[in-house]
């Protein structure tokens, strides 16, 4: 049900921190052709292999479509449920609602979808069927859920740390494609409103090419409450150098919700940039007026877009030397936890990682 004339913070929710217990989590079964080459087969093969992990230890929800039920049923175990509700793409984080808790029931926030950018830079030109998928899953699943449209949001664009602290990347919200006719302050005043935050941390940057407008969800996450994991940099000569170095700053300045100076663990992006090669151009198909990729395009590729489920953190691997310092730093950081290396190769030429493809759902006391 649609909750009318009230908002979160009125009602006394907030968005919980992701290192805290879940109900369950949401993917989207991937198909559009300009983002999963060769009509996506080894893109599910990768998209089964992180739900059935995850539905080991809490419920997992897959939305499909009917052309596209069938394959996923081949790969996905008993366990995960599937849905049928339209979708654009695969971008569960994105354009799944956004749940938010009293510390007791948990609800919905659905927010408008434009593709990142709308007529000004989105990526595709018909997002209709992507901005109802947060209302038809609370509908299905029985959510009560607040209506932010026509606010433009997407999930991944946001992190909370449970105790009334938002980070969020100015690049990203402040750009000319979300809400444009909106101040600073008021989309300030739009996040506590519809995430029950105190305050909100605004970095600079994001992820150097990455087409979100460089989302905070591959650049910088809470782990817990006053510590967060940041993308980094040692080449001075990599574009990500400076662009991380202004995020720090901020962090090293600030002070969150509770007055705690930031911890910060940097977690470097891999060393050698992840580029899209002939092969993989060869087996996208592009629409009309679709953002379209090129050989040796540099793609936003970050650590940092892991997943907390209840018992693992799943990790994104590229092949690269890096891959195991990730890993070790996570496991460092969530001993209590199964860190589960998962090559995402099939993820990033999609445009996203682990976190971009998944939206959890917090407990129901």
């Amino acid at each position: 049900m649609k909750i009318e004339n009230r908002t979160p913070h009125q009602d006394g929710f907030y968005m919980p921190g992701e290192f805290e217990p879940q109900d369950g989590v949401i993917l989207i079964w991937p198909k559009r052709p300009g983002s999963w080459p060769y009509e996506a087969k080894e893109a599910g093969k990768v998209f089964a292999e992180i739900a059935n992990k995850l539905a080991e230890t809490e419920k997992v929800y897959m939305l499909t479509e009917p052309e596209t039920e069938a394959a996923a049923r081949e790969l996905l175990c008993e366990n995960v449920e599937i849905l049928t509700i339209p979708t654009d793409d695969a971008w569960a984080r994105d354009v799944g609602p956004t749940f938010v808790t009293d510390g007791k029931e948990v609800r919905g926030v659905n927010w408008s979808f434009n593709a990142w950018g709308g007529t000004y830079d989105g990526l595709y030109q018909d997002w209709q069927k992507d901005d109802k998928v947060a209302e038809e899953f609370c509908k299905l699943t029985g959510y009560d859920y607040y209506d932010a449209a026509p606010f433009v949001l997407e999930g991944g664009s946001i992190h909370s740390d449970g105790q009334g602290t938002v980070i969020a990347t100015e690049a990203c919200l402040l750009s000319k494609g979300r809400n444009p006719e909106l101040t600073k302050e008021q989309i300030e005043a739009k996040l506590q409103e519809y995430l029950g935050a105190e305050k909100i941390i605004w970095l600079p940057n994001g992820i150097y090419q990455d087409e979100t407008n460089e989302h905070v969800d591959n650049v910088c996450a809470f782990i817990k409450p006053g510590e967060v994991v940041l993308a980094w940099t040692d080449d001075e000569s990599d574009p990500q150098y400076a662009l991380s170095a202004e995020d720090l700053k901020v962090l090293e300045q600030e002070t969150d919700a509770k007055g705690r100076k930031f911890r910060v663990h940097k977690m470097l992006i891999p060393k050698k940039p992840v580029c899209i090669t002939e092969k993989e151009l060869a087996g996208y198909v592009f629409e009309e007026g679709e953002d379209t990729r090129e050989a040796g395009e540099r793609l936003a590729a970050s650590y940092v877009n892991f997943y907390i489920g209840n018992q693992v953190v799943l990790v994104p691997q590229f092949g690269d030397e890096h891959d195991v310092l990730a890993t070790d730093l996570l496991q460092k950081l969530f001993p209590e936890r199964e860190i589960v290396p998962v090559f995402a190769r099939e993820i990033i030429i999609g445009g996203g990682n682990i976190h971009c493809i998944t939206q959890q759902i917090p407990v129901r006391r």
